[in-house]
């Protein structure tokens, strides 16, 4: 299904519409609050609905095609697993980043610390939250693990669309290898199991801990987190044995799913040959 979709027209008509959408608020001059809102649901509902309804209804298809409940019980262990792995490399390489930078940049690393202000407004509290752990996973893996991962897969090979793809997920966050190792794996998920739904579970496992450790414990883990310069080597120990190890298991999740991959391919290539 996702073969036949544009990955062009996803990437003109996201940025077009907030473009447009940036031009109109700063026009009617709305609130921050406001500002944020709409914009989320630009990008996050408006676009993939109209982009997403228009092919699955041009192929007369449904969205069931590609997310399915078999199985997704057999792999919640392994989910959670995978995304407690992706968390403790995702903060520790944070503190290898800042550590690096530290003695080049101080400037930088006092921005990359910077705590930027949260409106104390319920509703926009459980909006954000609502935005981070539900809708963000949902539509970055319809559009990065569906759309880029395919059209990629077809215009290169397996692992040229799972790294390109996965690379253009890591360049919007702020974790970019983080982001960027956490894209190879759920790419390969998807390219295993065919279910779209254990990618987005995935997603949504990882980005609601995120959001549990920023509203309701946003000094959680208080050993290794960073808040400011100082901290950077005080905490070196801890965070360098987490990445050392977090590290080894990332990459042992990647080569388990790629020869799980590489295994399964083999006996469809047997019999498409025979």
């Amino acid at each position: 299904m996702f073969e036949q979709m544009k990955a062009r027209y996803l990437i003109l008509f996201s940025g077009l519409g907030m473009i447009a959408t940036m031009i109109i608020l700063i026009a009617l001059d709305v609130s921050d609050t406001a500002f944020d809102v709409i914009s989320q649901l630009v990008l996050y509902v408006l676009v993939p609905g109209i982009y997403f309804g228009y092919y699955f209804r041009k192929h007369n298809t449904s969205v069931w095609n590609v997310l399915s409940l078999n199985g997704v019980k057999k792999w919640l262990p392994a989910l959670i697993a995978l995304v407690l792995v992706s968390i403790a490399f995702s903060i520790s390489m944070f503190w290898f980043q800042l550590f690096m930078l530290a003695p080049i940049a101080p400037w930088l690393v006092n921005f990359m610390l910077e705590t930027l202000p949260i409106p104390d407004t319920p509703w926009y509290i459980v909006f954000t939250i609502f935005s981070i752990a539900i809708l963000a996973p949902v539509v970055e893996e319809f559009m990065f693990r569906g759309v880029l991962l395919k059209r990629l897969i077809g215009k290169t090979s397996v692992w040229g669309g799972v790294l390109i793809s996965s690379l253009l997920f890591g360049i919007l966050h702020l974790d970019v290898i983080g982001a960027f190792l956490f894209g190879v794996v759920a790419s390969l998920l998807y390219l295993l199991t065919n279910n779209l739904l254990l990618p987005i579970l995935l997603h949504i496992i990882n980005n609601s801990l995120a959001a549990a450790a920023m509203f309701l414990a946003p000094t959680w883990p208080e050993s290794i987190a960073i808040f400011d310069l100082a901290d950077i080597y005080t905490k070196a120990t801890p965070n360098a044995v987490i990445l050392g190890i977090s590290a080894v298991l990332m990459l042992g999740a990647i080569f388990w799913l790629a020869h799980a991959l590489e295994s399964r391919k083999r006996p469809e290539e047997k019999f498409n040959h025979e």
